[in-house]
């Protein structure tokens, strides 16, 4: 049985050697993708809860604004 691993070539050694360095390689920079997009992705649930606050802001500008006129106008 260990006749059978000397007949492996060192070019198939090499070669897993490699392929199993590119793979960890490519995972490692994988994950820091990964990272990098759920980074981006929690910072646009604040981005989205301050549109709102502005949203609503503008909503109750807006009404002022109209009673404003209303009142302007003399119609109460």
């Amino acid at each position: 049985m260990s006749d059978d691993w000397r007949r492996i070539p060192p070019a198939v050694v090499a070669a897993l050697i490699v392929q199993t360095a590119a793979a960890l390689i490519w995972a490692g920079a994988a994950s820091a993708r990964i990272a990098a997009l759920e980074t981006g992705v929690g910072s646009q649930g604040e981005v989205a809860e301050r549109l709102a606050r502005l949203e609503e802001q503008g909503v109750a500008t807006r009404q002022a604004v109209e009673r404003v006129e209303r009142r302007l106008e003399g119609g109460r």
